[in-house]
């Protein structure tokens, strides 16, 4: 919580309580599935003006108390980087952090990454879904190492106007020490990240997300072993 970031900046370490509910809640998570996601949440990040996206440092397939207690020490100083400090001023934010809350979720399987877009990002025309798709997780994909896939549907009939396969020549997959990017292998890389009914299903939900919030959104998403997966969305 912000309550546990606000502690940890008055001390040199990790309070103890802190440490002993991080590793009580891991220990009750990891029954099902011992991976996690470590992920920043700064009360400041992604609202309508701003979006921290690459500015907090979030950490992907982590596993063990005691990692998954390291990775959220990276995320609350990562708040304090020159990188965040500097977005911060250049948005009227003040250079001064404010509290930062760490997710810890289960870590999902992805075959496949996309980020949605109910308008584009681009020209702003509001009558067109975006998506932005590649294989692997989406780690890549968010932090611009990859050339993805680029599928455009009309909102109101969902019908596809334009896609653009991406060369996809790298993809991010977990390993023993988290995660890391490897070469696409060659025949993935002219086939398209989305087959026809999951971008179907991408374009309806940004649009039916859009409807359901009031604003245009953002969204992750992730299709693996359990299916699609709706990872994050902010406007």
């Amino acid at each position: 919580t912000t309550t546990a970031f606000i502690a940890g900046a008055r001390s040199s370490s990790l309070p103890a309580d802190v440490a002993a509910t991080i590793t009580e809640a891991y220990l009750t998570l990891a029954r099902t599935n011992p991976a996690v996601a470590v992920r920043s949440s700064a009360v400041d990040e992604d609202g309508h003006g701003a979006s921290f996206a690459g500015q907090l440092t979030s950490t992907l397939n982590v596993e063990g108390a005691d990692a998954v207690i390291a990775a959220v020490e990276i995320t609350w100083r990562s708040a304090h980087s020159e990188a965040a400090s500097a977005y911060r001023l250049g948005r009227g934010l003040g250079a001064v952090a404010a509290p930062v809350a760490v997710l810890v979720q289960q870590q999902v399987r992805a075959d496949s990454s996309w980020v949605a877009f109910s308008i584009d990002p681009v020209t702003g025309n509001p009558t067109r879904v975006v998506v932005n798709a590649t294989w692997g997780l989406g780690e890549s994909l968010v932090n611009g190492a990859v050339a993805p896939d680029r599928l455009v549907a009309d909102k109101a009939t969902l019908a596809l106007v334009s896609e653009e396969l991406g060369a996809k020549e790298r993809m991010t997959i977990p390993s023993s020490s988290g995660v890391r990017d490897v070469a696409t292998p060659s025949f993935l890389r002219a086939r398209p990240a989305l087959t026809a009914d999951q971008r179907t299903t991408v374009f309806t939900l940004a649009r039916d997300l859009e409807t359901r919030l009031g604003w245009p959104v953002d969204i992750e998403f992730a299709f693996g072993p359990a299916g699609l997966s709706v990872l994050q969305c902010r406007p």
